[in-house]
């Protein structure tokens, strides 16, 4: 009767969750822990507690809340013994991936990296057991054909039965999970598709039979958090390989729902097939999001200019089920007319970006990224509209969760300041934002960005000592990055530090070097302009999408709305002014929030 009554709460949870009734939701979720710790049960308490703090990450209203729900998790996750742990991968996964997400909320990199590595280790783990298994299966049913011949000799069948026996034992051992006549136990956020044990990622053993997200959905996520991770350390390698193993493995998936490339749409989806195509969809959209900004920060524009309407062509089939990435879609856009320097086009995206999303984190940072696109067009008129975008989100910078939108704030304040002639206060600012993105953010690309105003600052103001070696590590970490356009302002910067000592032999070397970046990038930028997608990105205009039925509209959006808004960090990005009108480029800032992310 009480596991009964702990199925009933985990349902009643779920269903809560999908109206939005979140309060509802977490004293269902409650209730169903009260009942777990009655019978001593922690695999139960664990799947109660995680769920509570899924729930409190999706509606982050109290700071304090969340932090309880966290380290109720881990007080449950330290006293299940060794070996149950073994038995609950689904619990582990699920764990592990709400811990990440609280951290990188909080902009928490350091002490969310140990989580990602066990989640990369976790996944390698259980692809290898996945592995061995269906060998073990394959032999299985080797040996069943084999014994189903009516001429095998006595002794033989016996020991091919034998042989039978030991494999099945294996497999019982492998799995441990395999289902018992009891209620089963359905994680709160998961859309119930029916699959083979092998495919499954159970939480935990009977009475659960149930998985939180599907296997190759969380190998995805994983593979998404390990990009989210190493893009800002400009680990560019691991994170292409990631990209194309997480989209291969979705678009596996979208095939067996009968989603092809430029086929199926939106209204020719079975109802049934509704939820998971929008979990795989919002996936490959985030994918597709890093992928952008990895290419914007080595600037491959014909590259990002692929991938962004690869986005674009997703969001057109399916509008409804993509209705929250249409900002997105904006906002990188704006990152591409800034970085190919169309200025007026990308403070139009990124104002476009502000009016269709909600989040007020995203319309920070693309209020913050309008802000730089008006300073680097130069005329009086859009530095006040700098300033009229930039101020109020100065005003409650602090009220945000983590220190993402300050960092970018401070940066662009920095830049107005700077335009102003304001040095030492622009250098005030800009040093605050420095300090905050180098403790808690680790992004190469935004501190060599900082870096590299500082050091021009530093030069401003006579400090030629501090210059040179600000800049010079600024020049380091955007060589690591190949962030060409960042390499070009820094050496413009320190050929003119060089010309004021007098140093003419590093003034030459470095002016040569200086042109032949210049060159590279303009090579670049007139392949970016000449390619036919280059106008359809920059227009002052949305993407056309074909408006659905109302009937159709209905169907697709009930559909979406059975996933979880998990508001995700994903990658963000920041523009930064160069001193060459043709180098002024998008920066990426680190992987931060876009918005609601349904999962």
């Amino acid at each position: 009767m009480k596991l009964w009554s702990c199925n009933f709460n985990s349902q009643l949870a779920n269903a809560l969750s999908i109206e939005g009734d979140y309060r509802g939701s977490i004293s269902s979720l409650e209730c169903g822990y009260t009942i777990a710790t009655e019978i001593c049960y922690p695999e139960l308490q664990m799947f109660f507690s995680t769920s509570i703090l899924h729930v409190h990450l999706m509606q982050w209203d109290n700071d304090n809340l969340v932090e309880q729900a966290v380290k109720k998790c881990n007080d449950i996750w330290q006293s299940i013994e060794p070996d149950k742990k073994r038995q609950c991968p689904g619990l582990l996964f699920y764990n592990e991936l709400l811990h990440i997400f609280y951290r990188l909320r909080l902009c928490d990199y350091k002490n969310a990296a140990p989580h990602v590595d066990n989640l990369d280790a976790a996944m390698k783990a259980d692809m290898q057991q996945t592995q061995q298994m269906q060998e073990l299966m394959k032999e299985l049913n080797a040996l069943d054909q084999s014994l189903s011949r009516s001429d095998l000799l006595y002794r033989d069948r016996i020991a091919l039965s034998e042989k039978k026996s030991m494999i099945q034992e294996q497999l019982r051992d492998m799995n441990g999970l395999s289902s018992s006549g009891c209620g089963n136990l359905e994680p709160v956020y998961f859309g119930n598709v029916r699959r083979t044990q092998v495919d499954k990622l159970l939480l935990a053993p009977p009475p659960f039979d149930g998985e939180w997200l599907p296997k190759s959905a969380v190998y995805a996520l994983v593979d998404l958090i390990v990009v989210i991770f190493g893009r800002p350390k400009g680990l560019f390698k691991e994170c292409t390989k990631r990209i194309e193993s997480g989209m291969q493995i979705i678009q596996d998936e979208l095939l067996k729902l009968g989603i092809t490339d430029g086929v199926t749409a939106e209204v020719e989806l079975k109802h049934s097939s509704i939820w998971m195509a929008g979990v795989y969809l919002m996936l490959l959209i985030q994918f597709l999001e890093n992928k952008v900004a990895v290419e914007l920060t080595r600037a491959e524009f014909v590259e990002a200019q692929e991938a962004l309407i690869q986005m674009k062509n997703w969001f057109t089939r399916f509008p409804t089920i993509l209705q929250a990435c249409e900002s997105i879609i904006e906002m990188l856009r704006g990152q591409y007319a800034h970085s190919v320097g169309c200025y007026s086009e990308a403070a139009f995206h990124f104002i476009e970006a502000v009016k269709l999303t909600e989040s007020k984190s995203m319309q920070a940072m693309c209020q913050v990224y309008a802000a730089v696109s008006y300073v680097c067009i130069g005329d009086a008129e859009s530095s006040s509209q700098a300033l009229d975008l930039i101020s109020p989100v100065y005003s409650v910078m602090d009220s945000f969760v983590g220190v993402r939108e300050k960092t970018g704030v401070l940066f662009a304040y920095g830049l107005l300041l700077m335009k102003r002639q304001d040095l030492q206060e622009a250098r005030n600012r800009l040093a605050r934002g420095l300090q905050l993105t180098h403790t808690y953010l680790g992004n190469l690309q935004l501190v060599s960005q900082y870096l590299t105003i500082l050091g021009s600052l530093a030069l401003a103001l006579h400090d030629t000592v501090q210059a040179r070696e600000i800049l010079r590590s600024s020049l380091t970490l955007a060589k690591k990055l190949s962030d060409v356009p960042t390499q070009i302002w820094v050496l413009s910067i320190l050929t003119a530090l060089y010309k004021e000592l007098g140093e003419r032999g590093n003034e030459m070397e470095n002016a040569e070097y200086q042109t032949k970046k210049i060159e590279e990038l303009q090579k670049k930028l007139a392949e970016a302009h000449a390619s036919i997608l280059h106008i359809e990105i920059i227009s002052k205009v949305r993407f056309d999408v074909r408006q659905l039925h109302e009937m159709d509209k209905k169907r697709a959006m009930a559909g979406a709305t059975m996933g979880v808004n998990l508001d995700i960090p994903e990658s963000i990005g920041l523009s930064a002014p160069l001193p060459a009108t043709s180098s002024t480029r998008l920066v990426d800032i680190d992987s931060g929030r876009r918005g609601k992310w349904r999962v």
